[in-house]
C-alpha cells in the first residue's frame, strides 16, 4: 500500500493528543513503547485514515483504545469508526481506564496473543 501523506491537521491533531495522553493512557504507553510488549513496536496517537487512535502497531495492523466516559455514549461514533478500521485490516481492542491503569506486561501479553497471534 503507497504512503499517503497526512493532512497537516490531522499531524498536528495528533502532536496535541499526545501531549495531553489521560493518565490511563500514560501507564499503558509506559508498558506498549519500546518494544517492551512481545517485541511488538507501537505509536501513540496514531493517524489511520481520518482517525487517530490511541495506539497503533502498524506491523500487526493492530489497535489499542483506552475508552473514557465519553465511549459510554452510543453516538460517539466509535461503531463507524471500528467499522472502517476493520474494513481496511485492522484489529482493535478497547480497555476501560480501570483496565488499562491495572495493566501488567503478563496481562497485555495474554490479552494480545489470544486476539492477534
Amino acid at each position: 500500500m503507497p504512503h499517503t501523506p497526512l493532512p497537516p491537521r490531522n499531524r498536528a491533531n495528533a502532536k496535541s493528543m499526545r501531549k495531553a495522553m489521560t493518565d490511563a493512557e500514560l501507564k499503558l504507553w509506559h508498558e506498549l513503547r519500546a518494544h517492551r510488549l512481545m517485541g511488538l513496536g507501537f505509536r501513540r496517537q496514531f493517524p489511520i485514515a481520518d482517525y487517530i487512535v490511541d495506539f497503533a502497531c502498524p506491523d500487526k495492523k493492530l489497535v489499542v483504545e483506552v475508552d473514557g466516559s465519553q465511549h459510554a455514549d452510543a453516538n460517539t461514533g466509535d461503531e463507524a469508526r471500528t467499522k472502517r478500521l476493520e474494513q481496511d485490516g485492522w484489529t482493535i481492542l478497547r480497555f476501560w481506564p480501570s483496565c488499562a491503569s491495572g495493566m501488567t506486561t503478563s496481562f497485555a501479553t495474554s490479552t494480545m496473543s489470544a486476539n492477534i497471534l
